[in-house]
């Protein structure tokens, strides 16, 4: 996307500059985090001058939309700042009820993003997609034992990168907002069902299916598998809590004898 952007007109005021980098920033092509090209690189892609870039990223950095490291360059601000730092979140991440409220929130995201980015996606985020999945798919068939934590993040930056195709930025902003949240689910699907032969088998076959729809670019069976995915986690998790009650029960039962 960004290779193809049209170039300013050289004599552009730093203010119809700003305004089109806003308009990248917006479209998904430079996201939160992501640092952006060098000075000279931004002037040859947009055609414009030095001294006038200056002075749009001088205006992006006094919004706060754009932030400036001494020795890193300019980079495109988090639109949330430290959401695991709030007690709330705390609260929201730590209690064992909203699980199932992430599964349903992952649910209208996630199918969502996946259908656009089945129809919306470029070669380079199918490339993303794509070198995301392996790197999950090969520590699942490689690593022994599984760690926890690293599945989980591997497993969440895929689906990241799903939605982040999406190119729309509201809705890759929003997930990206949650990730604290959404990070707790996954990594209680990972510690709960990827120890269980039949359950990991069927998350790396829906894993594949949902990578295959997306790079395949076909939206309604990406939503499809996408939806199909999280319901078939939160089933496999109620039963497992309720064959956990059914083992607390029949313990008590025996103590009573």
């Amino acid at each position: 996307m960004w290779d193809n952007e049209e170039r300013l007109a050289p004599s552009s005021t730093s203010q119809a500059i700003a305004s089109k980098l806003e308009t990248l920033i917006l479209d998904g092509v430079f996201r939160p985090g992501q640092l952006l090209p060098s000075e000279r690189r931004l002037c040859e892609r947009l055609g414009v001058g030095r001294s006038s870039l200056r002075e749009a990223l001088g205006s992006l950095r006094s919004k706060g939309v754009i932030v400036t490291r001494q020795g890193r360059g300019s980079e495109v601000a988090p639109l949330v700042e430290a959401p695991h730092a709030t007690p709330l979140m705390h609260l929201f991440r730590e209690h064992p009820r909203t699980l199932y409220d992430l599964l349903e929130v992952r649910a209208l995201l996630e199918g969502e993003s996946a259908s656009l980015a089945a129809s919306r996606g470029t070669a380079s985020d199918r490339v993303l997609i794509t070198r995301r999945y392996r790197e999950m798919a090969d520590y699942v068939e490689k690593a022994d034992p599984l760690e926890v934590e690293r599945l989980a993040r591997l497993d969440h930056a895929f689906h990241l990168a799903i939605c982040q195709a999406s190119h729309n930025p509201v809705l890759a902003h929003t997930l990206q907002s949650l990730t604290d949240l959404l990070l707790s689910s996954v990594f209680a699907s990972v510690k709960h069902l990827y120890h269980r032969p039949d359950a990991r088998d069927m998350i790396n076959r829906q894993h594949a299916r949902l990578h295959r729809a997306v790079v395949e670019g076909k939206p309604q069976l990406a939503r499809r598998v996408a939806l199909e995915h999280l319901s078939t986690i939160g089933d496999m998790l109620r039963e497992i809590e309720a064959e956990d009650q059914r083992l607390e029960r029949s313990a008590m039962r025996l103590e009573e004898w």
